[in-house]
């Protein structure tokens, strides 16, 4: 039974509750990511610790997301979706009350994690049950909407908390969002129970989330060069145990069991290579909303509102061209337009690795991040869409669930990649200035140079303390210009990773377009 006839908050009560949850969760992924310098200064931590908290954010979201769609075939979706946000509220209170990393960890990426993935699953079958025919069209448009503007908003929304504030008062002003969706979630109408615990897919649950874990960790071991010969063993681990869950679900399918997702679905071509296509936008966005916080306020030293104010006109491309997209769509097949926003997004990305520099104006940056909006816009507007569409009605849910854990789990993996190859390449970088340079210490090379990447790994908060004070300004230019150097390469990266989309994209089947009943965030 649905609440279309009813009027007021009676009846738009489902909608704004489902629109808060997607709102939080969304602006958490971008919201605390102009914060960094703030989080390694305040927690006394280091960037490699935050990068593996926001990487893991979206990690347990991934991992949890299929668990969390079967909970509410178990206890209901109203149940399910209460005990999510209650779950969330517990987390955001621990992250802004955090006294060191673990604190952050546990309430950010452990708690708000799992509480996000009993959450988003339920928003979308809130909104489907509770209207029909155009009243649903437009409650899931606003959703659609609500979750973008959550992405748009994010940095400036967190750098203004943060300058003005603190960056606990991000995580503050959702707990009061969350009590506010505990209110009106008295209008959301609970589902029967269609699943029982003993029916449950515990084996694939546990193969899921702990292989997705053990991959994204293994790429965060990067971070450590005393631990890349442990990496392949862990990568190929996780892999393994991947390929596990895939058989596991395949066993599970043919004894008419019930699995924890229907991976058939990956035999429909379209689908498959659009989940693949998918993985590769969200990889680069990630990559791009971690690091160029770090090098906006490392080499440019800008605040964290600067930062958001920087960053804010890409995030308008990726809205404008969402909604430009569709009109788009009108006159060009939409894999063509999702073609062109891979190609688009390149572009964007090329130009700015053309841009950094120890001594360029932050400002300079701001036409290249446009076109990269625009690109990922062009994506988003029609990618989604486009995958969805590729499956049977029937089918929308297990799809949605599996295309949302994809999602997430590249946003997970473009974080930690790209934040490695940073790493990295400021490792490499300078091994190679400490050689050219003439700075004077009494140290060895390796002691200097282990003390600069200390230096850089705490965001140059406080200075160098091995250094001479006369020799600091020496050693923060060193570090700015490895790590501009290290943008430039990573930035042509993220050029080839969108034209492999590109052409991943012009290869895809153009299939049927339909709007799916079952959006995806």
């Amino acid at each position: 039974m649905n609440i279309t006839n009813r009027k007021g908050t009676n009846k738009w009560g489902p909608a704004i509750v489902a629109c808060m949850a997607i709102f939080i969760i969304v602006l958490d992924m971008s919201a605390m990511n102009v914060a960094i310098t703030n989080l390694v200064k305040d927690l006394n931590t280091s960037l490699t610790t935050i990068q593996a908290i926001i990487a893991l954010y979206a990690l347990i979201i991934a991992s949890f997301m299929l668990i969390g769609s079967k909970i509410q075939d178990i206890i209901g979706r109203k149940k399910s979706f209460i005990i999510g946000v209650c779950i969330y509220g517990v987390g955001t209170l621990t992250a802004s009350l955090s006294a060191n990393a673990g604190m952050l960890l546990v309430g950010w990426a452990i708690l708000e994690g799992i509480g996000a993935a009993l959450m988003l699953p339920a928003t979308t079958t809130i909104i489907g049950v509770s209207y029909e025919g155009k009243d649903k069209l437009k409650a899931f448009g606003i959703w659609g909407g609500i979750a973008a503007m959550g992405s748009a908003v994010g940095p400036i929304f967190g750098g203004f908390f943060t300058n003005f504030l603190s960056w606990r008062m991000i995580f503050g002003s959702e707990f009061l969002i969350v009590i506010i969706i505990l209110f009106y979630s008295y209008y959301i109408k609970d589902s029967e129970s269609i699943l029982k615990w003993k029916e449950f897919d515990y084996g694939g649950a546990v193969l899921s989330v702990i292989s997705l874990i053990i991959i994204v960790m293994g790429l965060l071991l990067f971070n450590d060069p005393t631990k890349w010969s442990i990496v392949p063993i862990v990568l190929f681990i996780g892999i393994a145990l991947f390929v596990a869950f895939l058989y596991w679900e395949r066993r599970r399918i043919r004894s008419n069991k019930n699995p924890l997702s229907d991976i058939t679905l990956l035999k429909n071509r379209t689908f498959s290579i659009g989940i693949v296509n998918s993985v590769f936008q969200q990889i680069p966005l990630a990559g791009y909303l971690f690091i160029m916080p770090v090098f906006l306020q490392q080499v440019t030293n800008i605040d964290a509102f600067m930062t958001g104010v920087i960053l804010l006109p890409s995030s308008i491309g990726v809205m404008a061209l969402s909604l430009m997209g569709v009109k788009i769509s009108e006159y060009i097949h939409p894999k063509y337009v999702v073609c062109l926003g891979f190609i688009v997004a390149a572009l964007g990305t090329w130009l700015l690795g053309g841009e950094f520099s120890a001594t360029m104006n932050p400002y300079s940056v701001i036409p290249a991040t446009i076109i990269f909006g625009a690109g990922v816009g062009m994506i988003l507007s029609q990618l989604t869409n486009y995958v969805m569409s590729a499956v049977d009605k029937d089918k929308d849910s297990d799809a949605a669930g599996l295309l949302n854990t994809f999602k997430n789990l590249g946003y997970s993996i473009g974080t930690a990649l790209i934040g490695v190859l940073l790493i990295v390449g400021v490792i490499g970088g300078l091994t190679i200035s400490i050689e050219d340079s003439s700075l004077g210490t009494n140290l060895t090379k390796d002691e200097l140079h282990s003390e600069l990447l200390t230096y850089f790994d705490k965001m140059q908060t406080g200075t160098p303390e091995k250094i001479p004070s006369e020799y600091h300004a020496d050693a923060s230019a060193i570090v700015s210009e490895t790590i501009s150097m290290s943008m430039r390469l990573i930035f042509n990266i993220l050029t080839l990773v969108f034209l492999v989309g590109a052409a991943i994209s012009y290869v895809m089947p153009k299939g049927r377009i339909s709007e799916s009943s079952v959006p995806v965030a």
